[in-house]
């Protein structure tokens, strides 16, 4: 982070923190998704090799919670012993695509996703009794049907084969249902330190009004609604949004708002309806903020910017572009979301100077 602030931001003089460590840096991932293959007339599932397709058998990843590493080994050998055979990408024959495991950590609720090739699934029902039987704390199978000759992991087709459509997580006193498509940090833990810095870097009396761009699932949302007065969240993918209003209804949040859409077209409708965000908060993809969508914050002038951010190099960049609109960088707060990994989760924030460099947004 310091030589991306440094060299891509040529912002020297903002204070990096040292990072935040994780108290248990191994076995920590909620969340698996291996692939499922043959080599050498054997079922594998495991990681990718670098650069390749080729994959590395897995019977006990260090960075997974156990549980998950307990489904590969599960998987593996009932589909060897039910004859159900793994998908080829060469050819495109073949059943199982991949298998994903996500872990409520707070809670043991365990899913099992099966992606499959095609609809059909054979010896379903005697899969299901076997994972049901040596899965602890299993609550749900679920099957994922992708047929498209492709590197996308889920298809668009997800069936419930036994148990609920979602499991529990709580982050802080927050209880979140979780799908098999829905996002999740990987970390429980670590995203409860990440989103507790977010909290801190906000400054909230209780008095604020707050915008959460790229808000997801609400997860930071209900984290700032904790101490703001009024949060709206913004998120283009609306059954993210779908989820968020759901987590506000159940952990019994109302002053927060969700809304469907693009940050670029709803910030000026919000300003034009007389809404001002005293904080924005900003957790984009890797890719970072488009440059109208930095321009569209300056223009609301808030008091404070706080950028969330897992890929150094764009936030770097976007830094920049925002000190020169006339946001300064005061301090970056890195928290090691993904231990055993070179990538880092950074908390960042901006203030406003005196003197910005575009005008404030047109009511048209």
């Amino acid at each position: 982070m310091v030589d991306a602030v440094t060299r891509i931001g040529k912002l020297p003089e903002v204070v990096v923190h040292p990072t935040l460590g994780a108290d248990t840096p191994w076995y920590y991932r909620n969340k698996m998704q291996f692939p499922v293959g043959h080599k050498n007339g054997e079922i594998v599932v495991g990681c990718y090799a670098q650069g390749s397709h080729d994959i590395v058998d897995t019977d006990n990843c260090l960075i997974q919670h156990q549980v998950n590493n307990d489904i590969v080994r599960e998987v593996r050998s009932v589909i060897g012993e039910l004859g159900i055979e793994p998908y080829d990408e060469l050819t495109g024959q073949g059943i199982i695509r991949h298998v994903l495991g996500r872990v409520g950590t707070a809670t043991g609720e365990v899913m099992v996703v099966l992606v499959t090739a095609t609809d059909r699934l054979p010896q379903r029902e005697a899969l299901i009794e076997r994972l049901k039987s040596n899965i602890a704390g299993l609550v749900s199978i679920v099957q994922s049907v992708n047929s498209k000759r492709t590197n996308i992991i889920m298809g668009n087709k997800t069936v419930t084969l036994w148990g609920r459509d979602t499991i529990t997580d709580k982050l802080g006193e927050f209880s979140f249902a979780i799908s098999a498509r829905s996002f999740f940090q990987v970390n429980t833990a670590q995203a409860e330190v990440l989103y507790n810095q977010a909290v801190k870097y906000a400054g909230l009396t209780g008095a604020e009004t707050v915008i959460d761009a790229y808000c997801g699932t609400g997860t930071i949302t209900l984290f700032l609604a904790r101490q703001a007065a009024q949060v709206y969240g913004i998120e283009i993918v609306e059954p993210a949004i779908i989820d968020a209003r759901q987590n506000a209804v159940a952990n019994n949040v109302p002053n927060v708002e969700f809304i469907v859409g693009d940050t670029i077209d709803i910030m000026p409708r919000m300003f034009k309806q007389g809404i001002r965000p005293d904080v924005i908060v900003v957790d984009p993809p890797r890719a970072g903020c488009e440059q109208k969508v930095l321009e569209t914050f300056v223009r609301m002038e808030p008091k404070r910017i706080v950028y969330v951010s897992c890929n150094p190099a764009s936030l770097a960049r976007d830094l920049a572009v925002l000190n020169s609109l006339g946001y300064v960088a005061r301090e970056i707060q890195p928290v090691d979301m993904f231990p055993q990994t070179f990538h880092v989760e950074c908390c960042v924030l901006l203030k406003r100077t005196n003197s910005l460099a575009l005008r404030p947004l047109k009511i048209l």
